[in-house]
């Protein structure tokens, strides 16, 4: 069996300022601390002999590689990213970066989405991507307009009930 995977799907290369700052934290924390910390230790269990035993080498060494596959991602990941800043023109309508106030017409629950990057999700806050087919659904929809979307129950109906940009 091979160790080759199919790549994945491209995302969408959007991100919010406030994403984009937390990966590039999480870039140099990798790079300038954590890196190090485990090439001292790797280094220590190195000298200890014998590596085909030494369990404390082999955690570290596959430690170092995961901080590595992260730092290469990260890297190239932050170089293809376009980071929106403002709000559109029309912040009437849903675009990236707006949070969005939809009612479920089937049932009348009422949910809050933010729409931001691939790179920044975050279930628990609410936060899709706007690759997510809710989002996608909803994009260029204004207050009390209806929309499907095709979520992996089944296709849903919603209406929008509010549209808000931060900062506004």
């Amino acid at each position: 069996m091979s160790r080759w995977r199919p790549p994945g799907e491209k995302s969408t290369a959007l991100i919010t300022r406030a994403g984009h700052d937390r990966l590039k934290a999480e870039l140099d924390d990798l790079w300038r601390v954590k890196r190090p910390e485990v090439v001292k230790a790797l280094a220590a269990a190195a000298a200890e002999g014998d590596r085909s035993e030494n369990a404390e080498y082999t955690y570290r060494k596959k430690q170092l590689g995961e901080i590595d596959r992260r730092v290469r991602y990260l890297s190239k990941r932050l170089q293809a990213l376009r980071v929106v800043d403002d709000a559109p023109t029309d912040r009437e309508a849903v675009f990236f970066g707006a949070e969005v106030e939809v009612e479920n017409v089937a049932n009348g629950e009422i949910a809050t989405y933010r729409i931001v990057g691939p790179d920044e999700t975050d279930a628990q806050r609410g936060w899709i991507s706007i690759d997510a087919p809710l989002a996608r659904a909803m994009l260029k929809k204004r207050v009390d307009d209806e929309f499907e979307a095709q979520l992996p129950g089944g296709a849903v109906r919603f209406a929008i009930v509010g549209v808000r940009y931060a900062g506004g």
